[in-house]
């Protein structure tokens, strides 16, 4: 058997504000986000490699450990896992906060190469900086 980490990114857009521009620094609903994203590492087989929170959406890197499956587009293990994990993220901030915060479907895709991963790192490291450009961008 081999293991392969598979990357994937998501994108989750949210009802509230969780960043506070232009002083780049999480709101009470960033801090609850947050700790949540965090805590995502005690699933097992999953880890938050990388993660930006802006004001009204949040992006993730999230690692699955494929333990010799398949890489198979169909529903495997790590699909489900990651469905798991991105849901039991929005319950735990849902009800920590008291009221659904998140949109109800998200944005993700695999990432397929370095190259490909080094591009999102850095997105996600000037993200903040140019939110007045972002594509999700609202004042």
């Amino acid at each position: 058997l081999y293991t392969i980490i598979l990357h994937y990114l998501y994108t989750i857009i949210l009802h509230c504000t969780a960043l506070d521009i232009p002083k780049i620094r999480l709101t009470r609903y960033g801090k609850i986000v947050e700790k949540y994203i965090l805590s995502t590492n005690n699933i097992e087989g999953v880890f938050v490699d990388k993660y930006v929170i802006m004001p009204n959406h949040i992006h993730l890197i999230l690692c699955v450990n494929n333990d010799g499956m398949s890489r198979a587009s169909s529903p495997t293990r790590q699909n489900s896992v990651v469905s798991h994990t991105v849901s039991t993220l929005k319950r735990f901030v849902n009800k920590e906060i008291g009221e659904n915060v998140f949109q109800r479907s998200f944005y993700d895709r695999i990432i397929r190469n370095n190259d490909e991963y080094m591009k999102i790192c850095n997105y996600f490291a000037l993200n903040p900086e140019n939110w007045e450009k972002d594509e999700l961008y609202c004042i």
